[in-house]
């Protein structure tokens, strides 16, 4: 289950390459530009209904990408692979996934160029394409090996870890690429090499569990007969995978627009150094991984459904008083209504306080849920769909996140005036409060939602047919 993790870390520091620095390299403010050496690849600014060049092209390869979710998907619980239906599909896409995530950053012409636009549009689709074929056989992976409660819990556990280890080894170029242009590297290649270090260590982490786990040994599953729009299909017809997806885009679009926006609320609500995001975000992780030996036990004592939607609420909590910053004001700076003298960088150590343990238990318990409806779902139909229905909670992920950062833009610059041919964003209070709104108001809608989930009848089917596997053959 260990070597399994270590997956995880492989892929979470090449998607949080892309999260990171696709916009930060080519979308470059007015310092970097003008002090650091940048170069600016694509037109800058709002071409067209608020989004940019860049924009576009992430939103075409998102439809591209949702697809492709299902197909592979499909493809995957199809195999008959002597290997598996997994482990193969996961071999062959590690390296291009690594070689594409380095070629997005590596437009051929260092000014504005079409020719830019185009590469960098191929090179993303291909990037989508690849993650897909990793991550989707992958997660499906969670509920074959995990075959009893506590390992599932355990391996969730293990690639919640290494998912915020390889985000926070994304973010090292921050550090790095500054060190290395001290050595009189350009700007841009500066980032070049910090990206094909952690390309070459992401390739090593994603082959690793290709090549020392041998998935027939652990995995003994019939492949489905079913294409891949029956098989969707059938995903959708469970009530209970419903109410979960429902809860889970709820989920990424509240938390996507929090974590978006946090920089921001760093700048504008606290009017604090941006540098204090990193220390936020590192602190935060830190503090919800300590509370990760906990959970396990607590989701024994009162199950997932309820230390979920715990976690939905304690979420909401935390951006409610976020968003009570630009309400209250900082002393250092005076907010909506200039009655705060609190600094800011003190309301900054309360958010991350309490949302450490929300972000615990969301970040392991939901992958959990889906192996136990997929098992169950299993169990009622005799197909096993393992794929399909991991593939169906990858495409809400996405989904989430991309409305989110869609409507992230419009709703921070309420208030203000954004100049159309700049790449920086002019975020105002208001608009930052109006932010953390709606964050709250998506995280109490998944509580809801998923108070619709009938978590003791997946658990009671899979419980009754593990007692019908495991009962002795009576022979007279």
């Amino acid at each position: 289950m260990i070597i399994f993790a270590i997956g995880q870390l492989g892929w979470s520091i090449l998607s949080g390459i892309i999260s990171a620095w696709l916009v930060t390299f080519y979308l470059p403010t007015s310092t970097d530009l003008a002090e650091n050496g940048a170069v600016q690849f694509i037109q800058p600014g709002i071409i067209f209904l608020g989004l940019t060049v860049l924009g576009i092209i992430t939103a075409l390869s998102r439809i591209f990408d949702a697809v492709t979710d299902p197909l592979i998907a499909s493809m995957s619980d199809r195999s008959t692979n002597k290997r598996g239906r997994r482990i193969p599909f996961m071999q062959y896409a590690a390296v291009p996934l690594a070689i594409v995530t380095v070629l997005i950053f590596c437009a051929p012409v260092e000014a504005i160029s079409g020719w830019n636009i185009v590469w960098i549009s191929v090179f993303i689709v291909l990037f989508y394409l690849f993650m897909t074929m990793y991550c989707t056989p992958y997660n499906a992976l969670i509920s074959e090996f995990g075959k009893t409660q506590e390992d599932r819990m355990f391996i969730s556990t293990a690639i919640s870890l290494t998912y915020f280890a390889g985000t926070l080894f994304a973010y090292t170029p921050f550090v790095f690429a500054g060190i290395i242009r001290g050595a009189g590297v350009s700007y841009v290649w500066s980032y070049r090499i910090c990206f094909i270090v952690l390309a070459v260590i992401s390739t090593v982490c994603l082959l690793l569990p290709t090549f020392l786990l041998n998935e027939k040994e652990f995995v003994n599953t019939t492949p489905t007969n079913s294409n891949m729009f029956k098989s969707l299909g059938a995903t959708f017809k469970n009530k209970d995978f419903r109410s979960f997806v429902g809860s889970d885009i709820m989920y990424w679009v509240g938390l996507t627009l929090f974590q978006t926006g946090l920089p921001f609320y760093v700048k504008v609500s606290m009017n604090i150094d941006e540098s204090f995001t990193m220390y936020f975000l590192g602190g935060m992780t830190v503090l919800s991984a300590c509370f990760y030996p906990f959970v396990s036990k607590l989701v024994t004592k009162f199950g997932k459904k309820k230390l979920t939607i715990c976690g939905f609420l304690g979420l909401a909590l935390a951006y409610v008083i976020t968003s009570l910053i630009g309400v209250l004001g900082t002393a250092e700076n005076p907010g909506l209504f200039g009655i705060g003298s609190i600094p800011g960088i003190v309301f900054g150590i309360i958010v991350c306080v309490i949302s450490a343990f929300p972000m615990a238990l969301l970040g392991i318990i939901p992958q959990s849920i889906v192996a136990d409806v997929a098992e169950a779902d299993g169990y009622k139909t005799g197909e096993n769909r393992e794929g399909m229905f991991f593939a169906a909670r990858t495409f809400a992920m996405k989904f989430g996140q991309s409305f989110a950062m869609l409507i992230f833009t419009s709703l921070a610059i309420i208030g203000t005036t954004q100049q159309a041919n700049s790449n920086d964003i002019t975020a105002s209070t208001l608009g930052m409060v109006i932010v953390g709104i709606v964050s709250v108001i998506f995280c109490v809608l998944g509580a809801v939602i998923l108070a619709l989930y009938n978590e003791k009848g997946v658990m009671k089917t899979i419980e009754e047919n593990k007692k019908t596997e495991e009962a002795p053959t009576v022979q007279e």
